[in-house]
């Protein structure tokens, strides 16, 4: 799950979210587990709150991760292999046949891709969160037995 896993403005890498301090969130980063704290100043972002753009609305980042995790069977993405930035986006476009081409730039799949392979790398291969995937999975039941109770 990636709800504690996040990107801080101006620092590479993605971190965990270990505490809360006074003043300060403590995070560890997944690459070398050395833990640093942030601080207010600091534009912090947890990655279930991103989303892709899609022609059909927003695409929650976990969904986005689902999806390469499933495409590529659990492996990392070689980046370096895309002949170029087209290719890129044609493999994207695999992934999510409907994002939005003009609003997602190459940068932003060039992120993805990296923070995919780092999560990979982490040992994260659940993205979505359990809990809401169960009450979503309960109120489909439920509307299904009201609809059959019509």
């Amino acid at each position: 799950m990636i709800k504690g896993i996040i990107s801080i403005t101006g620092k590479p890498g993605l971190y965990r979210l270990v505490s809360r301090g006074k003043n300060s969130l403590i995070v560890e980063s997944l690459q070398t587990g050395k833990r640093t704290p942030t601080y207010p100043h600091e534009k912090v972002i947890s990655l279930a709150d991103i989303t892709m753009y899609s022609d059909s609305g927003d695409v929650p980042l976990p969904e986005v991760f689902e999806k390469l995790y499933e495409k590529n069977e659990g492996k990392a993405i070689d980046i370096k292999a895309f002949a170029d930035d087209q290719a890129m986006r044609d493999y994207f476009g695999e992934i999510l046949p409907d994002f939005d081409r003009e609003r997602v730039h190459n940068s932003d799949l060039k992120k993805l891709y990296s923070w995919y392979n780092q999560l990979i790398a982490a040992g994260v291969t659940e993205f979505k969160d359990k809990e809401i995937a169960e009450d979503q999975a309960a109120e489909a039941a439920e509307a299904a037995d009201e609809a059959a109770t019509k």
